[in-house]
Formats: C-alpha cells, structure tokens, sequence
C-alpha cells in the first residue's frame, strides 16, 4: 500500500531518457480532476533522470506548494491535467518539457526530469 502521507521514492531508471512525457499514475485519485487553467496544491519529488539524484522536494520543505499551472513547466502543463485530488502521478519530462536543451542557463537545462507529484487540492 503506498502511503501519500510521506515522500515518495522512486527507483532508478533503466534504458535510455524517453523524448516524449511519460505519464504514470501511481495511485488514481477520487477528488475533483485538475484542469489545463486550474491551480493545484501538490506534493512533489524531482529527480534527475542520468544521476538520480533529487534536485527539489516540497517533501523536505514540509509543506505542500500551491501553483497556477499555466505558470510551470510545459511538461506539468501537460503531464498534471486529468489527474484528480488524492492521486500521485509520476512524470519523466524531456529536456524540450522541462527547463530546455543544454546550455539554457538553467542549471536543469539538457537533462530529462522525474517528478512524482500528489495532487492535494485544485482551485
């Protein structure tokens, strides 16, 4: 039984970085479905795809972070929609999805992304 009251782990990955979102859902949730335009409270976990190693947890900050979607990553556009309240999803987002190829002076940019996110609310 997957526990949503505590972070997340998620295990290495294996075979080469997808160059298109995946989506998975973890647990499907029973709450009201986040749309294209809402705003959604969640959870989350970032990993690097290559390395593993995690670049960001609202998990370790202790509290749950409240964002417009159309206000984050192209592959939190497209990747958090559909999900509904109660739910956790995993993303493995392409660099063109995340924060753009190498070089794009974010210290992300060029590499694929994981993030497990749990959707707490939608406003």
């Amino acid at each position: 039984m997957i526990d949503l009251n505590s972070k997340p782990e998620i295990d290495f990955p294996e075979g080469a970085a997808p160059e298109q979102l995946e989506i998975d859902d973890i647990v499907v949730g029973d709450g009201a479905e986040a749309t294209p335009g809402a705003t959604v409270d969640v959870h989350y976990l970032g990993v690097e795809f290559a390395s593993g190693d995690e670049f960001d947890s609202s998990w370790n900050r202790g509290q749950s972070i409240n964002f417009p979607l159309r206000s984050l990553i192209a592959g939190w556009q497209q990747g958090i929609p559909g999900m509904k309240v109660g739910g956790r999803r995993k993303l493995v987002v392409p660099p063109h999805l995340a924060y753009g190829p190498a070089g794009s002076g974010h210290r992300l940019s060029g590499q694929t992304l994981i993030f497990v996110i749990d959707l707490l609310g939608v406003s």
